[in-house]
């Protein structure tokens, strides 16, 4: 299989070669880092999605900040629950139990509005949280992602950063010396 993907031109600015639709239906989930950005594919009631593949929770503003949430910085959406909330599939990240839209990466939030008499608790929108990018399902069963173009800065867009990899590696080594 990764020689399949060598074998396959990777172009930069994409659309690039991630698998096999057989092959990524059976996973059901797969990473891969296409143009030094890593990405997850995931496959659910039919259809392929790809979004960036950590979490976008709020990175650290503080050094107090940046101890208390390093064992959580950019943690993978990869064993992620999947289920509908509000009408939309969302994955849930297994740390901090964000919820994201896997069409849009919005990331949903359960809530009430104080100004409501009496308050009724709702899912509210926080916006797009999470970098989503496109997938296409070729007739030859070859599926490819292009990533997304969108120039907005997206929060899931620090992990995939210089700072967001050092953060990562910092939460892997804590994690490593508390296990």
């Amino acid at each position: 299989f990764h020689r399949e993907m060598e074998e396959k031109k990777q172009p930069t600015g994409g659309p690039h070669f991630v698998g096999r639709k057989d092959e990524l239906i059976e996973a059901k989930r797969s990473f891969r880092t296409l143009e030094g950005r890593d990405v997850l594919i995931i496959h659910h009631q039919g259809v392929f999605y790809a979004m960036d593949s950590y979490c976008y929770r709020e990175y650290a503003v503080s050094r107090a900040e940046l101890k208390a949430a390093a064992a959580y910085a950019g943690s993978t959406l990869q064993n992620g629950d999947i289920e509908e909330i509000d009408g939309k599939l969302c994955i849930i990240c297994p740390n901090h139990k964000y919820k994201i839209s896997l069409a849009r990466g919005e990331g949903i939030y359960k809530g009430t509005d104080s100004r409501e008499k009496p308050p009724v608790t709702r899912w509210y929108s926080k916006g797009v949280k999470q970098r989503t990018h496109t997938v296409t399902v070729e007739s030859d069963g070859d599926v490819y992602v292009k990533l997304s173009k969108d120039t907005c800065w997206i929060d899931s867009d620090y992990y995939q950063g210089e700072k967001g990899k050092v953060e990562r590696a910092r939460a892997k080594e804590a994690e490593k010396k508390t296990s």
